[in-house]
């Protein structure tokens, strides 16, 4: 299984938190990593994403996300996994927030209870694999939009 945590693109600041909308530059972020990733994901991946404005709107410069309430922002890498069914459902792409996707990478890769961070409209693009009946956690692709 592939996992992808992208990070919602650039978002004006103000309340409501869920409200928040992307800027000219998010979208802008949005769409670079979304031409990037459609390059590259598989015709069947998944797409979820948080119920924020911006979460959303990153996701749909990609296609029609599924809206997961768990993944909203304050999910923990529990919430994430799960939502993902990680790591037994294909390919899987999680539009999320930060720190939760930066909680999320640090608890796959390094198994620590650390925040790492993810820049706005970025994304870590994990696999697993089995190996001598362990499963490993594989780091495939982290990408910024400023590199795109």
């Amino acid at each position: 299984m592939d996992l992808i945590l992208w990070r919602h693109a650039e978002a004006e600041d103000g309340k409501p938190d869920l409200a928040r909308e992307l800027t000219d530059k998010g979208r802008k972020q949005a769409a670079r990593m979304a031409k990037w990733l459609r390059e590259r994901l598989p015709k069947d991946y998944r797409l979820l994403s948080s119920p924020a404005a911006r979460a959303m709107q990153t996701a749909q410069a990609l296609d029609a996300p599924r809206i997961v309430d768990s993944l909203a922002p304050g999910a923990s890498p529990k919430d994430i996994l799960k939502a993902a069914h990680w790591p037994h459902d294909g390919t899987v792409l999680v539009v999320g927030h930060q720190p939760d996707l930066g909680r999320a990478c640090a608890y796959l890769v390094a198994g620590a209870g650390v925040e790492w961070s993810l820049k706005k409209g970025g994304l870590w693009w994990l696999a697993s694999r089995t190996r001598e009946e362990e499963t490993e956690v594989i780091v495939r692709a982290v990408m910024s939009p400023d590199l795109l």
